[in-house]
C-alpha cells in the first residue's frame, strides 16, 4: 500500500479543539513530528480537515 509522511508543522495553539484532537488522532505529539500512515479514507479525511497545519509526503 502507499504509505505518507506526516509531518507537524505549524501549531496547535489557538486552534479549535476538534483539530487539536484530529491531530492527536493522526499520532502527532509536537510540532516538527512525522509519522509514517498507510494511506485510507479515514487517514485522508483527517489530513484535509487539518492540510494547513501538516506537510504531507510519500514515504
Amino acid at each position: 500500500m502507499k504509505k505518507l509522511r506526516i509531518t507537524q508543522v505549524k501549531s496547535t495553539i489557538d486552534r479549535p479543539q476538534r483539530q487539536k484532537d484530529t491531530i492527536k488522532a493522526l499520532g502527532l505529539k509536537k510540532m516538527n513530528h512525522s509519522v509514517i500512515k498507510e494511506v485510507s479514507p479515514q487517514v485522508q479525511g483527517m489530513i484535509n480537515k487539518v492540510a494547513h497545519l501538516l506537510i504531507v509526503e510519500e514515504a
